[in-house]
């Protein structure tokens, strides 16, 4: 029994201690990293510049690479990213996802500063 006891603890413990709780890890990039692809971007153009946007991070292509920058205040998009949030500030209801607020415009969404 202490054989058996010697050889399962070491076993069950190792196993406890080098699993994780968590279930899903979302890792978003910051601002001005460079990435050399993005899953399966829509593509924006405000003011004669175009902006890639993906999972609510918005990009700007550069030779080969997309650079991540600040979402264009004004820019108009149809459809909002996957897991935004409705927050009401002073009273007018606005979409939020990564720091970035939206606001309806009949059927389309402008990014706003808040």
């Amino acid at each position: 029994m202490k054989n058996l006891i010697r050889i399962v603890l070491p076993i069950v413990l190792f196993g406890f201690l080098t699993t994780s709780c968590a279930t899903t890890v979302r890792v978003r990039p910051a601002r001005g990293v460079v990435v050399t692809k993005v899953h399966h971007p829509k593509v924006v153009v405000h003011n004669n510049v175009r902006y890639y946007r993906s999972n609510g991070v918005w990009y700007v292509k550069k030779n080969k690479a997309y650079r991540t920058v600040a979402a264009p205040v004004g820019v108009r998009i149809t459809t909002l990213p996957k897991g935004y949030k409705v927050v009401r500030v002073r009273g007018t209801k606005y979409y939020t996802c990564n720091g970035v607020y939206y606001k309806r415009s009949g059927k389309s969404y402008i990014v706003v500063n808040v």
